[in-house]
């Protein structure tokens, strides 16, 4: 089963979201406001899915308590994969973690990167949720 649609559109659904490709054809970036909130990818190790497909990573951006207490509980929720490990996690998308808790992250994310934004940036967003 592909996981990747659901989670491509539950990312393009939050307001102001941009996706582009800064390092190669295949890695799409979330941004909101230019601020880089998630990264889908194709996968990086030998890990199957649950039908054997080759399964998509996503990167976002985590408090680092929950980052820690998230990866104790999901196996397949590791520390992000070329970020900054206290902040991101990286979701292999093998389906083992339900999908409303990875839209649940992602909402975290995106929150976490609209909080350190300026009021006024903040306020064209939020006005929108």
């Amino acid at each position: 089963m592909n996981f990747k649609i659901p989670v491509q559109t539950y990312l393009k659904s939050k307001p102001e979201t941009l996706v582009n490709f800064p390092f190669d054809n295949v890695s799409e970036v979330y941004k909101v406001k230019h601020k880089m909130f998630a990264i889908l990818s194709e996968s990086k190790a030998e890990v199957k899915a649950e039908d054997d497909s080759e399964p998509y990573w996503l990167n976002l951006k985590c408090d680092p308590d929950e980052a820690l207490i998230l990866r104790d509980i999901f196996p397949s929720i590791i520390p992000g994969y070329h970020m900054n490990k206290k902040h991101w996690n990286t979701i292999i998308l093998d389906g083992s973690v339900p999908q409303g808790e990875i839209e649940r992250m992602i909402d975290n994310s995106y929150m976490l990167v609209v909080s350190n934004m300026p009021q006024k940036d903040q306020a064209s967003i939020l006005v929108h949720l």
